[in-house]
């Protein structure tokens, strides 16, 4: 009888030993980017924007960086968006349309410059692991590789 219940009590203790992962190795999800980019063909066509100048994008980690150059006080107001048609160009690679847009409402003629990312995640397509983002105002188009 004791030999049974040593038998019981050691196989719950390997069960329980290995039922759990240690906490250190659940990694917390830590959004890397700014913002969310919007897939949607009304606002993508009605879009309106306040002037604004490209000055450099990057795509890192499935993240675009925008820094845009504009007028302003201090650029402390600025809001961005970034906004795709949701359309996809089918070629080879598949190309996706995109619209930057600032909303300043800053009445001052001083030069800020200002840095932005967005999420891309949302623009991937299946069974692709690569596609050209054609943002408007912006030559050359983007490569983003997932």
């Amino acid at each position: 009888m004791l030999k049974k219940i040593l038998f019981v009590v050691s196989v719950m203790c390997c069960f329980l030993s290995i039922q759990c992962k240690d906490d250190d190795d659940i990694k917390p999800t830590i959004d890397i980017c700014d913002q969310k980019t919007v897939i949607n063909k009304n606002i993508y066509n009605n879009l309106v924007s306040a002037d604004f100048n490209f000055v450099r994008t990057e795509i890192t980690d499935n993240c675009l960086t925008i820094e845009i150059s504009a007028s302003g006080c201090d650029g402390n107001s600025w809001e961005f968006n970034l906004v795709d048609s949701g359309a996809v160009a089918e070629s080879s690679p598949e190309q996706r349309y995109l619209k930057f847009q600032l909303i300043n409402e800053e009445a001052c003629l001083a030069i800020f410059k200002k840095t932005v990312s967005f999420d891309l995640t949302s623009l991937q397509i299946n069974g692709s692991n690569e596609i050209i983002l054609r943002l408007e105002g912006l030559e050359p188009s983007l490569r983003y590789k997932y």
